[in-house]
């Protein structure tokens, strides 16, 4: 598809990637029954900013923010867990 040009091939390498975070992002968060209010909420953000991190084009993830939402959802499984165990 993009043949021997290799800035091309870089760019659509970071399209793919930015299409892959953003669709990690909106399973987890649907995965762990969260809307994006809720999961905002739990990050310490706006509803608006976990849209943006769920749409493929955009580019401005960061490694904080990821890790932050990382947290989020998997509180939000270890408490399910324990609810679980001692039910």
């Amino acid at each position: 598809m993009t043949g021997r040009d290799s800035k091309l091939q870089r760019e659509l390498e970071e399209e793919l990637a930015h299409r892959e975070v953003a669709r990690k992002i909106y399973q987890l968060r649907e995965g762990a029954k969260l809307s994006q209010a809720e999961l905002a909420r739990r990050v310490g953000t706006t509803q608006s900013v976990i849209s943006r991190l769920e749409d493929a084009d955009y580019d401005g993830h960061s490694l904080a923010m990821l890790n932050r939402i990382a947290a989020a959802v998997e509180i939000r499984f270890v408490a399910r867990k324990r609810m679980l165990q001692a039910g």
